[in-house]
Order: structure tokens, then C-alpha cells, then sequence
């Protein structure tokens, strides 16, 4: 990716993972406090299918793309509904595979999906950049979970956490030409924040930040004037916005415009003037997804990758041309 080559921000298709064993994960909780407890919901994993479909199809129904794959059933991968942490894509034909802090989720990352978005979906990856191996160094990125990226400007904003190390951001700078804002950020009982697609999201002319969250005047200021530069309308979020996963929302393109697509829980935590604003960006489209984010800690955004991967010029192409090379090669 160069940076006289930007991507537009806002992709018309996403991958899902559809979870075989959705539930609690003990390797994550201590760097997210938005995981809950799953004690009293019966039939979670159920459950988490349910809302899982229930979010695939009104993205479908808003003219989205779901590209949609089954979760590993040979392995106990509880997170695995959120691929934004180990996969992005970009419209240059780039894939990157990220580093990640829990074991268990480093198995989720999986080669036949990329050769599915080739083969199967029609797409072109022509390069895979893989910093899986920072993992031995500790230092970790979580994709657009660590990253939330101004892709038409290559500004990417980045919360500093135990998942978001600077090493690690420092080499996805210099792969794909973006330029790092760093910024810590706190929840309102002033516990760090493990994500940044937690405090913000970007969209195409609008900028949605929970600018409290930003302890430091200083970074605050930097951030909010990076985003107002941008030619972007910020919409501040309140703490209460933000603990709904107000700021986990994501746009994108739908087949009559662009789409918003946030959880149940975050609309209506909504201020009335805030939902105003925002809709004049794009349809808000939500689904009840209240199990995912209560066991998972995660909400829309972090179960949806984008893919504005270029299409394939012809689906004769031989193989060894399309297809990406095996993960850790």
C-alpha cells in the first residue's frame, strides 16, 4: 500500500465467522473489562448463533455483502466471532495477520479463509504481510481492533493497551505507509481500555470519540484535531455511550447508501441528538446482540472484517498467481 494509492473507507463487503464453541475466554478477560460473567445465561453458545444470524442478515438486507464462514469445530476457539483481530484487508490486494496476546486466539487465524475469499468469492490477495512474529517478542497488534484506520488518508488512530504495542504498530506503519496517532484511553471507572475500536470509529464524513476517554489534554487535543482536520464531523460520545459499545459501530456500503451498523444495546444508548447526527450518515442498522457482548466483551464492529479486496479480472487465472501463500510461510 502506498500512500498516493488510498482505499476508499468504506468497504460493500465483510467476513463473518459463524462460532462452533462460543463462550468465556480466561486468556482475555484481565485486558477487558467488558467481558461479563456468563453465569445465569443458559444456552450462551446458542444464543450467540442466534444473534450472529440475526446481524448477518439485516447486514444482507441493507444490501451489505456477508461473506459468511463456519467456526473450527476441532478446536475450543471462543472468540472466534470477532476475525477483526487477526485479519484485515485492503484494497490493494494486501492481507495482514496480526499478533495477537491470548494463545487461543492465535488458532483462529486460518489459510483456507483467505484461499475462500480467492477461490470461492472471487477476490485478489497479492501480498500478505505477516507480523504473527512479533507474538515471540510480546509485542501485539489486534488488527482493527488496536487499529481504527482513516484508510483514505493513511492515519492510523491507536489506543495504547496490552494488545497494542508500539513496536508492533511501528512495523504495520512502515508495511502499509500509515502514519500512528497514539493515545491512552480509560473507561469511566479509569481502567485502561483494551481497544481502540472501543473509543472510536471513523467514517466516511463523520468521526464517532468518546473524548473523555482520552485522559491526556494534550493527545485529547491531538486526536480531536487530526479528526476535525480530516473533514469529518466529530460526534462525541458519552461514557455511558461508549460502556454500550456506542463506539463499536461500523460503516459501511449498502446497496442504496451507506450503512451504520451498531448493536441494539449501543443505539439505544444513544443520546437523541447524537442518533440525529449520526443519521444523517447512513441508515442505522442494528441486531440485539446482548450475549456476544456481554461473554465476548466485543460488539458489531469487532465481529465484521472488512473486505475491500480488488476483484479478480478472471476467475481462469492459474492458481499459483491467486492464491495467498500459507499463514506463518
Amino acid at each position: 500500500m502506498t500512500a498516493d494509492k488510498p482505499e476508499a473507507q468504506t468497504a460493500g463487503a465483510v467476513l463473518m465467522i459463524r462460532p462452533a464453541h462460543f463462550g468465556s475466554n480466561a486468556e482475555t478477560a484481565g485486558s477487558n473489562f467488558f467481558q461479563r460473567s456468563a453465569a445465569g445465561i443458559a444456552d450462551a453458545a446458542l444464543r450467540a448463533l442466534h444473534e450472529f444470524d440475526a446481524l448477518a442478515l439485516a447486514l444482507a438486507d441493507a444490501g451489505v455483502r456477508v461473506h459468511q464462514f463456519a467456526g473450527q469445530r476441532t478446536a475450543v476457539l471462543p472468540d472466534e466471532i470477532f476475525p477483526n483481530n487477526w485479519l484485515s484487508l485492503h484494497a490493494d490486494g494486501t492481507a495482514v495477520l496480526y499478533p495477537m496476546l491470548a494463545d487461543n486466539r492465535r488458532r483462529e487465524r486460518r489459510q483456507d479463509v483467505l484461499e475462500a475469499l480467492v477461490d470461492s468469492c472471487g477476490y485478489r490477495i497479492d501480498r500478505v504481510v505477516d507480523l504473527t512474529a512479533l507474538e515471540t517478542r510480546e509485542q501485539y497488534l489486534e488488527g482493527t481492533g488496536s487499529l481504527v484506520l482513516d484508510r483514505e488518508r493513511h492515519v492510523a488512530y491507536a489506543c495504547r493497551s496490552p494488545r497494542t504495542h508500539a513496536d508492533a504498530l511501528a512495523e504495520f506503519a512502515s508495511a502499509l505507509h500509515y502514519e500512528i496517532v497514539p493515545f491512552g484511553a480509560v473507561d469511566t471507572a479509569g481502567r485502561a481500555i483494551y481497544h481502540t475500536n472501543v473509543v472510536m470509529s471513523l467514517g466516511t464524513r463523520f468521526a464517532a470519540l468518546c473524548t473523555r476517554a482520552i485522559a491526556d489534554p494534550t493527545e485529547r487535543r491531538t486526536v480531536v484535531a487530526r479528526l476535525e482536520g480530516s473533514s469529518r464531523e466529530l460526534i462525541d460520545l458519552k461514557g455511558e455511550e461508549l460502556e454500550s459499545f456506542a463506539g463499536n459501530l461500523l460503516e459501511l456500503a449498502g446497496s442504496a447508501g451507506p450503512v451504520i451498523a451498531l448493536s441494539a444495546a449501543a443505539l439505544r444508548s444513544l443520546a437523541a441528538p447524537t442518533r440525529r447526527t449520526l443519521e444523517r450518515y447512513g441508515d442505522l442498522v442494528s441486531a440485539d446482540i446482548a450475549t456476544i457482548e456481554r461473554i465476548g466483551g466485543g460488539s458489531v464492529r469487532c465481529m465484521l472484517a472488512e473486505v475491500p479486496l480488488p476483484l479478480r479480472a478472471s476467475a481462469k487465472e492459474p492458481d499459483e498467481t491467486r492464491r495467498p501463500r500459507s499463514l506463518g510461510s
